[in-house]
């Protein structure tokens, strides 16, 4: 257990509104404690979070910040962004703390903290970078690259994090002096200017969140309202991949760099929930839908372009040269909560459960301390490792531009507080997951081993109204033997609760607009997509084709204990040597074979081999 730290804030959750349709349940009143995802949560605090902080400080990120405090001389290392990973880990460093109190990873926030603290200007400034390499004469020169904004969100989220979580204030202290510099600096009649990377809108609605302080929400509503009207096209810049071609409230979609765009997206929401503004989340609906149903992969996956990391075209979805950035995925989790805050609706509650196992999770290795940058759905088995992100690597411990790692940590530190809310007098579970809830008098215990198993118990000392979210996907699913209508929130009131989630394996193909799998299809079983891997098959997985019957599943032993898929294909007949292309050229299949496909998320834990989601239909 930890020394004493000040009172801590009863709100422990990243977006503590009060507003919308739902409230979410924080840590402390949601607690996950067994089943899927503890002994990730675990492994995250154990080994992920302190190797986090030796990275960071082999890195050089930590170095930046003691030089910029009057510790050491030097010079400024690594990329100009280099604070906002250490703000990150100081986040989940935070919510860690927050769900499972530990003395030394409590002196080790306080101790970076002060360093912070230190580093900080007497205006309220904070960059190490700009401090160091431009003075202050260089302070908002180039925003549109610099990130100091950037790095400032990610101060403030942490801030808010460490008082809600340790009750600590000085962190807190150091983010409203920030802020309020930002205050005194940006906006109508100040300096017109954005920054090129958005996520200081959902820091500065947060700290209103904490303090109440409203120049916080003001300033936070003129940065999402500043977009699309030429700001950063007239320093000579495409707005498009800075998500600032068009105005928020009147885009359709999301464009550009994806997590960028989720990112403004997700500030947006937390302005509209905040200010009432129902046209504003009208216009983000429509984004959202139009971004899930012509710009998302199968995985979740955000991001169809490795060149600016962006989204691609509607329907323009390759799988080999999928980015898919595990940070888009994230920042795609963060929207969607936000938008099921504000609806109640359950689609968002889908979506957060396809990115959060699958195009988020593929980002963290099983060991919970080696990532992936990008997340494509197809590796050829003679890929070559062409750029440091490549998955053609292996998982990786750290990146020259570190800032998947961190944010993995800080989501799976703080995954309890996206499972819960409450509104409309009931309680509702929209991710399930073994643990306890608490809402006032109703106490919850949820048993489960989902995603292995359908069965989900939720029993209470007494009868509580419970809505439970069923899955799009759970066609035949019953409460209490009762059936119950996917896509929806069945509500329920009883001391025992029992929600059977049907989990046959199905074959799935894809709108033929998406013309880079047309033809193909793939296996999903419950809220997993699964992939065919070479360590696994001994037909060549890049010659595969699959027979779209129902495959069938079998527990197993193997990466952790998954439940994989068998079903039936046809190897390929090799290639000819010579030229490709020639007339009649047909695709041919060879023999019948035995086809094993493992949850996406768990490839790449063994060896570097072939891998593919999409498999041609035999």
């Amino acid at each position: 257990m930890s020394s004493s730290p000040e009172t801590v804030s009863t709100s422990r959750t990243p977006a503590a509104t009060a507003k919308g349709r739902r409230h979410p349940l924080g840590l402390g009143q949601v607690a996950i404690t067994g089943g899927f995802w503890a002994p990730r949560q675990a492994r995250n605090g154990a080994d992920a979070i302190p190797s986090g902080q030796d990275q960071l400080e082999k890195a050089g990120n930590l170095h930046n910040l003691r030089l910029a405090a009057g510790i050491g001389e030097g010079e400024a290392i690594g990329p100009v962004f280099a604070d906002s990973d250490v703000y990150k880990w100081l986040e989940a460093a935070a919510w860690e703390y927050g769900r499972n109190p530990d003395d030394d990873l409590l002196r080790r926030i306080r101790e970076l903290t002060a360093v912070v603290a230190a580093a900080q200007r007497e205006d309220g400034y904070l960059d190490s970078v700009v401090q160091l390499r431009y003075g202050d004469e260089g302070r908002y020169q180039q925003l549109v690259w610099s990130h100091e904004h950037y790095c400032a969100g990610h101060l403030i989220q942490a801030a808010v994090a460490q008082v809600r979580c340790t009750g600590d204030r000085a962190l807190l202290d150091v983010a409203t002096k920030l802020a309020d510099h930002l205050v005194a600096t940006f906006g109508d009649g100040k300096t017109v200017d954005v920054d090129g990377h958005p996520v200081i809108e959902m820091a500065l609605v947060e700290l209103y969140r904490e303090t109440g302080t409203a120049a916080y929400l003001d300033l936070a509503t003129w940065f999402v309202e500043a977009r699309g009207h030429g700001i950063i096209e007239r320093h000579g810049h495409s707005p498009a991949y800075f998500s600032d071609r068009v105005p928020v409230r009147e885009a359709t979609s999301v464009e550009g760099h994806s997590v960028r765009a989720v990112y403004l997206a997700a500030g947006a929401a937390d302005v509209a929930l905040e200010t009432g503004d129902a046209e504003l989340l009208d216009a983000l609906k429509r984004q959202f839908d139009h971004m899930w149903s012509t710009k998302t992969y199968l995985t979740g996956g955000l991001g169809a372009r490795w060149e600016g990391e962006a989204f691609g075209d509607e329907y323009e979805l390759p799988p080999d040269r999928a980015y898919a950035e595990t940070c888009a995925a994230i920042g795609g989790i963060q929207w969607a909560w936000r938008m099921l805050l504000a609806t109640g609706e359950a689609a968002y509650g889908d979506a957060i459960e396809r990115m959060l196992y699958n195009g988020f999770l593929a980002g963290v290795s099983l060991g919970g301390s080696e990532y992936f940058y990008v997340n494509p759905l197809q590796l050829r088995g003679a890929a070559y490792p062409d750029t440091g992100r490549s998955p053609a690597h292996g998982r990786r411990g750290w990146f020259d531009c570190a800032c998947c790692p961190p944010n993995i940590m800080r989501t799976l530190s703080s995954l309890d507080g996206y499972l819960a809310t409450t509104g409309d007098d009931a309680v509702q579970i929209h991710q399930y997951a073994a643990g306890t809830i608490k809402a006032g008098d109703v106490e919850l215990t949820v048993e489960t081993n989902y995603p292995w198993d359908g069965a989900v118990r939720i029993t209470s000392a007494a009868p509580a109204v419970v809505d439970l979210r069923i899955p799009a996907w759970a066609e035949g699913a019953t409460v209490n033997g009762e059936r119950v209508e996917p896509g929806t929130y069945a509500r329920v009131t009883a001391a025992q609760i029992d929600l059977q989630l049907p989990l046959e394996s199905r074959v799935v193909g894809a709108d033929p607009r998406i013309d880079a799998v047309r033809g193909c299809v793939a296996l999903e079983r419950g809220p997993l997509v699964y992939a065919v891997e070479q360590a696994d098959n001994e037909a060549n997985v890049d010659d595969l084709h699959l027979v779209p019957d129902a495959p069938v599943a079998e527990s197993t032993n193997l990466l952790d204990g998954v439940t994989v898929l068998k079903a039936k294909g046809r190897a390929g007949t090799g290639h000819r040597p010579g030229w490709s292309f020639e007339v009649g050229v047909e695709d041919s299949t060879g023999d019948e074979v035995e086809v094993t496909a493992i949850p996406y998320y768990a490839w790449a834990n063994r060896e570097i081999g072939a891998m593919r989601v999409w498999l041609p239909r035999a």
